[in-house]
């Protein structure tokens, strides 16, 4: 499953219309950040609950839009927050003036435009209730509707992910078959250079060329990293075809793949074989990039 997505649900309950909205980008882990209006935080703790059951990771921002029908919206005056309101700039003043300080007088607009001055009028408690009521029940939805997103998107990172996986197997074959030729030949100059010191009369000591034969075998032998390319490609294959969060494991999988084609380059000694390495870096990249919106 992808990372990112996008999702909305709308409504309409009592004179009041509600529109969700939900979109997710990648994230080290799951971050659900909600912008929600007043009046409805009660929302708040069910929301984490069911985004964090549906969901391992992403970054999520989660929002709520209300409106009345027209002719249904009302303000009105909430007299306890105004008269809280006026007694506060009353002590501010005070407070103000004993050090010598004079504050810009307030207007009817500034007093008004403190939160909780005005309220929405949402037509009683039984109208509160059945907004909210309505409201939660688009929540699942929702969720729904961001999860088939993300499994779409996860779906064309899917074979994204197994073309570039493909492609460095393919890679790792060649590097191998190149590796053995290059071998070959190796083997065959040395010997050449060595029967042709042998037969100059130059001195070879035998504990000595037998040590440097060693040492040079050591050096240009990629069995080791190519084989474990082979493993990884198994191993990358086995993450595609799981149904779980695997971006985590994914993204180690990669760094392992770097690190094999980083060692291929540096033991190639052959331009061929080079080449190869460094378009095994170049897929390995690319695969790296997608995987980070694999959750």
């Amino acid at each position: 499953m992808s990372m990112t997505g996008f999702a909305d649900r709308a409504g309409e309950s009592g004179g009041v219309s509600w529109v969700w909205e939900v979109r997710s980008v990648n994230g080290r882990g799951l971050d659900l950040r909600l912008r929600l209006p007043e009046g409805m935080e009660s929302l708040e703790a069910p929301l984490r609950a069911a985004f964090g059951k549906a969901f391992a990771r992403g970054s999520l921002t989660l929002g709520l839009r209300m409106t009345r029908a027209p002719g249904e919206s009302a303000q009105r005056l909430n007299p306890a927050a105004l008269a809280a309101a006026v007694a506060a700039a009353q002590a501010a003043g005070t407070a103000a003036r004993e050090v010598g300080l004079e504050l810009a007088p307030m207007t009817a607009g500034d007093l008004l435009g403190l939160r909780g001055v005005l309220e929405v009028d949402q037509g009683g408690g039984t109208g509160n209730a059945t907004a909210l009521e309505a409201v939660a029940a688009g929540i699942a939805p929702l969720i729904e509707g961001l999860r088939a997103a993300r499994q779409a998107e996860g779906a064309a990172l899917a074979v994204a992910l197994a073309g570039q996986i493909d492609r460095v197997a393919d890679l790792t074959v060649r590097a191998r078959a190149t590796a053995e030729a290059r071998a070959a030949r190796a083997g065959e100059l040395l010997r050449g250079r060595v029967e042709a010191l042998l037969g100059a009369g130059a001195p070879v000591e035998e504990a000595r060329l037998a040590q440097e034969l060693a040492l040079i075998a050591v050096k240009a032998d990629l069995t080791e990293e190519l084989d474990r390319l082979e493993g990884h490609v198994a191993a990358a294959r086995q993450l595609l075809a799981e149904t779980g969060p695997v971006g985590r494991k994914f993204d180690f999988l990669t760094q392992e793949f770097n690190r094999e084609a980083n060692t291929l380059c540096s033991k190639a000694q052959a331009g061929d074989l080079t080449a190869i390495g460094l378009e095994m870096k170049v897929v390995i990249d690319q695969m790296r990039e997608q995987v980070q919106n694999v959750e």
